[in-house]
C-alpha cells in the first residue's frame, strides 16, 4: 500500500520453516503475517512499524533514527562507566543479581539527571551521565552534615551545570584504539593458574 513518495506499507508472511535460533514456543505465539512500513529517507531504507503517515512523519522517522547513538552511549555509561564490563560474581544466580545491581544504580542517577532537568528547564539528555555520576559519589561520601533538602537543591543544580553537545547522526568506527596485550586468556581458576606459575613459570607471550 503506497503511503507516499518511497512510502509504504508491505506485508511480511510468516516463514513455513521455524528458524534454527528461534523456539518452537516463540514460533507459534508469532503471527501469520506482519504489516510494516518502509520508507526510503536520507540515503537509506528504514524499516518500522509506526505505520501512520500522518501520526509519524517521515522527517520523525529519520530524527528517530539519527538519535539512535544514544543506544551506544547508554550501553557504555552501563558498561564501562558503571564497571559493568566484567563481573566480579562466580556463580549464574549472583551474577544476574550484579547486572541487577548495576541496572538500578543506572536507573537512579537517570532519575536525578531528569530531576535536575526538571529544575533548569532543559532535557535529560543534554546532562551528562558521568558528571553526575561522580557529583553523587563525591557528594555521598562529604555531604552527610548537610540537610537534605539543601543538599538535594544543590546537588541537582551542580548536575545540571554540565551540558554535553548535540551529536544527531554521529558516527564511530567499531575498534579498539588501545591493543591487547600479548598474554594468554585465564581460562583456569585463579589460585590453580598461580599454583602452576610457581611450579613452571608464567608461559611465553603470544606473538
Amino acid at each position: 500500500m503506497r503511503l507516499g513518495p518511497r512510502d509504504h506499507l508491505i506485508m511480511l508472511p510468516k516463514p513455513p520453516l521455524k528458524p534454527d535460533w528461534m523456539t518452537q514456543a516463540a514460533y507459534d505465539q508469532a503471527p501469520a503475517t506482519l504489516l510494516i512500513r518502509e520508507l526510503r529517507t536520507g540515503g537509506k531504507t528504514l524499516v518500522t512499524t509506526l505505520l501512520c503517515p500522518k501520526d509519524t512523519h517521515k522527517s520523525a522517522v529519520k530524527a528517530l533514527y539519527r538519535s539512535r547513538w544514544h543506544i551506544e552511549l547508554d550501553l557504555r555509561n552501563i558498561k564501562s562507566t558503571l564497571g559493568m564490563e566484567r563481573l566480579s560474581c562466580q556463580t549464574p544466580t549472583m551474577a544476574i543479581k550484579e547486572m541487577w545491581v548495576h541496572l538500578l544504580a543506572y536507573n537512579l542517577i537517570r532519575l536525578m539527571m531528569a530531576q535536575a532537568a526538571l529544575r533548569t528547564d532543559s532535557r535529560p539528555r543534554q546532562l551528562s551521565f558521568k558528571h553526575t555520576l561522580q557529583l553523587w559519589l563525591a557528594w555521598d561520601h562529604h555531604g552527610h552534615d548537610i540537610d537534605y533538602d539543601e543538599m538535594q537543591g544543590s546537588l541537582l543544580a551542580l548536575i545540571a551545570q554540565q551540558r554535553v553537545g548535540d551529536r544527531p547522526g554521529r558516527i564511530e568506527p567499531r575498534a579498539i584504539k588501545r591493543r591487547p596485550k600479548p598474554y594468554s586468556l585465564l581460562t583456569k581458576p585463579r589460585a590453580i593458574a598461580r599454583e602452576n606459575a610457581r611450579k613452571y613459570g608464567h608461559p611465553t607471550k603470544l606473538k
